[in-house]
């Protein structure tokens, strides 16, 4: 009875209640979503790169091996030596290893030299291994394999014909387009750096560069394609790698002993701890999204609280007959709350359902085009704090109009 009373009464003001459901529904979207968003971009952020153990390059800094290594950001310190890196990557403790040469780039798009061992083992999110939408992964000294973003953006297809330019420039007058390459992979979008990224084998760097002197191509080098392929195209050195070990147990041991490696001075850093590092310096921005869908909340309770506040006057006759017939001043404050919590758990079923429709249709749209790998389970523990502390919010508001209910009941 107590219900049902409390929903009649709602419907005899259906208009105000509406606009105020409206509301509520929209603040409970945005509250969800942005919450929701924020873990899946949490999430996605710290799987940029999976599976992989260590990431080595010359000595500096882990956000800055981690950036340039991963983020395909900023430029690294030094090189290592190859010998270093075949001597590392030869322990028994290794499983496997991938070289990471950069420094080139094509309109704008880094240029990552590497062997075939990156598109086995490399993986991202919750170790999803890379996936070729097209073609397969470089075979020749100047095959090239795309990331998603480099093809979409500049309407590259299988056999096109591309031409790297040296060093990292938008625009570069240092093009290598005597020795072109030839697109034979494009690869899946992964919501990653690697979407991004131009991929040609080690051979294809050092061939590119072979008649080049300190960024300069020396005048008069008049060497074939031929004779080119028929040298040992061995690079001296490369930028980073990675390593994926035969024991996670060996981690800590394997690091440390790359930091104190004496050939070269060498970093060694774990790439989730460094993802994780470099999350907490965004702490603002994740911050400020709460803030903002913190703020519409509480506008939509003050909202709330206003419109029950104004039905008071309106409702003088209806408390008065409720006292005619017995009702208690206790009983009308709680029916206001009820009445309350009945639009905040109608806000939450449309709110909720209003967000899992929107991830669900725009689900396949932000993977395609963007790379985006955003879930539908919305009923995460945190969201489901967040819609108690949704109802319990919505009470606290309407303890106001419901406390001068009260007052009206005992002094009628």
């Amino acid at each position: 009875m107590f219900l049902r009373l409390a929903e009649r009464s709602l419907l005899n003001r259906k208009g105000s209640v509406i606009l105020t459901v409206l509301a509520m529904s929209v603040s409970v979207f945005v509250l969800l979503g942005v919450e929701h968003m924020r873990e899946q971009t949490k999430e996605s952020f710290r799987g940029t790169v999976s599976g992989v153990d260590l990431i080595v390059g010359a000595r500096t800094g882990s956000l800055n091996l981690l950036l340039y290594s991963v983020f395909r950001m900023g430029s690294p310190t030094n090189n290592i030596d190859w010998n270093s890196y075949q001597q590392i990557a030869s322990s028994s403790k290794v499983a496997w290893a991938i070289p990471i040469s950069l420094g080139d780039s094509h309109k704008g798009f880094r240029v990552m030299g590497t062997t075939t061992d990156y598109f086995k083992h490399f993986s991202y999110g919750k170790k999803y291994s890379l996936q070729f939408s097209e073609g397969k992964p470089f075979d020749g000294v100047f095959d090239v394999v795309l990331g998603s973003k480099v093809a979409k953006k500049l309407d590259y297809s299988l056999g096109d014909r591309i031409v790297l330019a040296h060093g990292l420039g938008q625009t570069s007058f240092s093009l290598h387009d005597d020795r072109p390459f030839r697109v034979v992979g494009i690869l899946e979008a992964t919501g990653t750096p690697v979407d991004q990224a131009v991929h040609v084998s080690l051979q294809g760097i050092e061939a590119i560069h072979i008649d080049w002197t300190q960024g300069v191509k020396m005048p008069g080098s008049k060497i074939t394609t031929e004779q080119l392929l028929a040298q040992e195209l061995t690079p001296k050195s490369i930028t980073a790698f990675m390593l994926g070990l035969t024991s996670s147990m060996a981690t800590f041991r394997v690091q440390r002993d790359i930091n104190q490696y004496r050939k070269e001075p060498l970093t060694a850093i774990l790439p989730g701890v460094a993802l994780a590092e470099l999350w907490q310096m965004m702490g603002v921005m994740e911050n400020t999204l709460r803030l903002v869908s913190s703020l519409v909340f509480i506008a939509a309770l003050l909202g709330l609280s206003a419109m029950m506040l104004a039905s008071i006057r309106e409702r003088e006759h209806e408390i008065h007959l409720l006292r005619v017939v017995g009702a208690s001043p206790v009983f009308i404050f709680l029916l206001i709350e009820m009445e309350a919590m009945l639009i905040s758990l109608v806000s939450i079923l449309i709110g909720a359902g209003s967000l899992y429709s929107a991830l669900l249709l725009a689900e396949g749209f932000l993977s395609s085009s963007f790379g985006l790998h955003i879930g539908t389970s919305i009923l995460s523990e945190t969201n489901l704090m967040f819609m108690g502390l949704v109802v319990v919010a919505t009470l606290l508001a309407a303890a106001l109009p419901s406390f001068f209910a009260y007052k009206t009941a005992k002094s009628g």
